[in-house]
């Protein structure tokens, strides 16, 4: 086991079922591969749209991007590599779209919570674009914002591609590279 202390990781990349699933299947806990626990919520939203439930986030009403916050050991995996991986999972070029899911709760955002984190990602997103975007025309629409405020989405929506394997999941919740 590793003495890292834990910190945390936000990252929004459509619906939140295929962003922990995925998160989870290539960094599982049990394999010690630095993700320790996830959940999945809302975030990013209007600063009187307090508690939000999905109904009300799938309306587009509050702002919320539906996330997944992730506590990490820095000690097995670097932020560095997390953000690397968020954009190798989804397309961030697309703006407030997932596949066939759109608004602003399917957003492309990262969440930062210390100043080292922004600089890290501010520097990933610069290099993924220069390797993987600028080669095809395309540009990166990823939000970089500080962390807000938290809400846990209803317990149904906890890892729901493990309890549902049938369940919907964006096609482009996958590897693009």
């Amino acid at each position: 086991m590793s003495s890292g202390t834990p910190e945390i990781a936000t990252f929004a990349e459509g619906c939140f079922w295929g962003v922990e699933h995925i998160f989870l299947k290539y960094y599982p806990p049990s394999e010690n591969k630095g993700i320790l626990k996830t959940s999945v919520g809302y975030t990013g939203g209007k600063e009187d749209a307090k508690d939000p439930d999905y109904r009300t986030v799938c309306t587009g009403s509050t702002d919320h991007a539906e996330a997944v916050r992730i506590e990490f050991d820095p000690s097995v995996v670097k932020y560095d590599e997390l953000v690397e991986f968020f954009y190798r999972t989804h397309d961030p070029t697309t703006k407030n779209r997932q596949g066939k899911d759109a608004g602003t709760q399917y957003r492309s955002a990262i969440f930062y919570h210390t100043p080292e984190q922004l600089e890290i990602a501010k520097r990933v997103t610069e290099e993924v674009q220069k390797k993987h975007f600028d080669p095809i025309g395309k540009t990166i629409s990823t939000e970089i914002v500080a962390a807000g405020e938290w809400w846990d989405a209803e317990d149904y929506h906890q890892k729901y591609l493990f309890k549902n394997p049938d369940g919907y999941q964006c096609p482009n919740h996958r590897l693009h590279w």
